[in-house]
């Protein structure tokens, strides 16, 4: 008989977690709080950038990872920062353990905290389906309330890098594209390279990207219901103003982000959306 996906809870630096491991050594660990992907090893490397100067005690947004930023993008709203989906705690509601293929689902549901903010009642829920090197993340939302409600938000996955200054980004060529530095708009480029502060949206139908980092390669692609895809780095200047980054903290990582930004999902009573992510080592 072959061995099994495991699941275990685990204590990490005072946060709920669980860790999902498969026989042949990918494994994934996730908070409840927040709903927050801190960890993805495959390959026999950490796939995912997580600050080891960020809070982890609930007090601040969690650095790295994968936050899931919802119903808000950033600050187009009323909302706090990338909404409230990942200050709040996620409960484990489901799971399935296979022997190569393993998944683990978290939900978020609206509640008197949620209502103070945003009154609006929902069902939120993570999908974490994890194989041999292959991770899909689908975020799935519900109205369960008797209002239309309106979303916006992201999968804001923070990929590790040995030095961002020598990685390069295919894959978005041809797309529109907005830098918000510069307020300017362009088509993407042939291939993405980063030598200075970087903060890019690309809309358009999704096609997949390539991420290489040095020798490690990273396929990143993206449902066609995600509208965009974010392209970010802070650099030395913005990262040194960031209180939860390291000064060099920047070099060694990339946000690619399956997005919603420009234009909000509404969802009628009783309706659902469902948006994903899969990373694939190249």
């Amino acid at each position: 008989m072959s061995a099994r996906a495991t699941l275990v809870p685990e204590a990490f630096a005072g946060l709920n977690c669980w860790r999902l491991a498969l026989p042949g050594g990918d494994r994934l660990l996730v908070s409840e709080q927040g709903g927050h992907l801190l960890s993805w090893i495959a390959g026999g490397r950490e796939r995912l950038f997580l600050s080891p100067r960020s809070a982890l005690d609930g007090s601040a947004p969690i650095r790295g990872g994968v936050p899931v930023c919802w119903p808000q993008f950033n600050q187009r709203g009323d909302l706090p920062k990338h909404g409230f989906a990942r200050h709040l705690p996620w409960l484990t509601t489901a799971y399935d353990l296979g022997s190569d293929v393993a998944s683990l689902e978290l939900t978020l549901c609206s509640s008197e905290r949620t209502r103070a903010l945003w009154p609006h009642e929902f069902e939120l829920t993570l999908t974490l389906h994890l194989q041999p090197g292959r991770l899909r993340l689908t975020l799935g939302a519900r109205n369960t309330g008797a209002q239309p409600l309106a979303f916006t938000g992201a999968l804001h996955s923070y990929f590790a890098c040995d030095d961002v200054t020598q990685a390069k980004l295919s894959g978005l060529q041809g797309r529109p594209e907005w830098d918000s530095l510069t307020d300017g708009h362009a088509q993407g480029a042939e291939l993405l390279r980063f030598d200075a502060e970087f903060d890019r949206v690309y809309s358009g139908a999704a096609i997949p990207m390539r991420l290489q980092d040095g020798a490690h390669g990273l396929h990143i692609s993206q449902s066609l219901s995600w509208s965009d895809t974010v392209v970010w780095n802070p650099h030395v200047a913005k990262c040194a103003a960031l209180a939860d980054m390291e000064p060099d903290g920047w070099r060694r990582m990339l946000c690619v982000e399956a997005a919603q930004v420009f234009e909000a999902v509404t969802l009628a009573p009783g309706q659902t959306w469902q948006g994903w992510q899969q990373l694939e080592l190249a």
